[in-house]
């Protein structure tokens, strides 16, 4: 049968069997193009990484093929499958996600815009850049256009603003684009990679990018105005007079010690709960409604912290994403301790 992998959020498309035992079997010579290992004869290699083949046989099975839960156990990969309608999916470990992050440069991407251009971050380097992380299931939405005129007002001091919406359909954010008269990049993340790269948890999401591409100020919760004050408790305008310190004078309001602090940290549960979102969403695509249900739930239980996930989901279930059920959940994150908001620790 044709079977798809996600590798990461690539996608490819294979032959592969299924086991009686509801196994995902594909043959050793589509690993390589599906998730870049390559069987040797030390093991299975990517790059300088080698499994030494001893580890290795436990995944292989006759007939030159490869088991792909087991196989990605074997290189610490969160595994998420819907078998019988021909997708899996691979995500990243949280290790390799939060080392990343630690690293303090900012992890690269292209995305495009609503007409189809292609934008990436090291494009701007030189520059500082607020990556702005939105969605039109969000009252952030109306900030929008405030983005905008900070980036017109401080685009000659050396600034961008790079907004990223996390729709999962792109013409659920063109309209607030459009309304907004975007002329910075003004980009959709529609599966959700930048957002899993930076570990977004909910939106407004901010991120602070310095000349060199490093992270300057991490995940913070910054409006751009006072529309939703009354729910968010947060004070747009100090957040806006300090991105305006730290364009034209270099303070962030963070050392750099204090930046690396507040990196935020990966759980497994997390990456293993995008995994799931990631077969949901291929599944919703392919008209499999119900099923991408199931998996958007389990991705819930998973991480109910990551409301991009969950809340994201709801335009797809036809669910109301700014109705009774979202407040409901909302509620009971707040029982569970959970915040829907990540402040930074304010600025002097």
């Amino acid at each position: 049968m044709k079977f798809t992998i996600l590798d990461d959020h690539r996608e490819s498309v294979v032959d592969a069997e299924l086991a009686a035992d509801g196994e995902v079997l594909v043959a050793v010579g589509d690993i390589p193009g599906a998730l870049g290992w390559e069987r040797k004869p030390q093991g299975w290699c990517r790059g300088d990484v080698c499994i030494p083949a001893r580890v290795a046989e436990g995944v292989e099975r006759e007939g030159g093929r490869v088991e792909l839960a087991a196989f990605a156990e074997l290189v610490d990969r969160p595994y998420a499958a819907a078998p019988v309608l021909g997708v899996a999916a691979l995500g990243v470990s949280a290790v390799e996600r939060e080392s990343v992050l630690a690293g303090g440069e900012a992890p690269d991407f292209e995305l495009r815009d609503v007409d189809g251009v292609a934008h990436t971050l090291r494009a701007l380097r030189g520059r500082k850049v607020a990556l702005v992380f939105w969605a039109s299931w969000c009252g952030c939405r109306y900030d929008l256009a405030e983005w905008e005129r900070q980036h017109a007002a401080l685009s000659p001091h050396g600034f961008s603003v790079v907004s990223v919406a996390v729709d999962r359909r792109p013409a659920d954010a063109e309209p607030w684009i459009r309304e907004a008269g975007a002329t910075h990049p003004a980009l959709i993340d529609a599966d959700g990679s930048v957002a899993d790269r930076y570990q977004v948890l909910n939106v407004p999401t901010v991120v602070w990018i310095d000349e060199e591409g490093r992270v300057a100020r991490p995940n913070d919760t910054q409006f751009a105005t006072d529309l939703f004050r009354s729910m968010s408790g947060l004070d747009s305008g100090r957040a806006m007079a300090a991105l305006k310190r730290w364009v034209r004078d270099g303070e962030s309001g963070l050392t750099a010690d204090e930046a690396a602090a507040h990196v935020p940290q990966v759980t497994a549960a997390q990456q293993q709960a995008r995994t799931e979102a990631a077969v949901a969403l291929w599944l919703h695509r392919a008209g499999h409604v119900a099923e991408a249900g199931e998996h958007f739930a389990a991705a819930e239980k998973l991480a109910p912290e990551d409301v991009t996930i969950w809340r994201g989901s709801m335009p797809l279930l036809e669910v109301d994403p700014m109705g009774d059920e979202y407040f409901r959940r909302r509620e009971a994150l707040t029982e569970a301790g959970i915040p829907i908001y990540r402040p930074l620790p304010d600025w002097q």
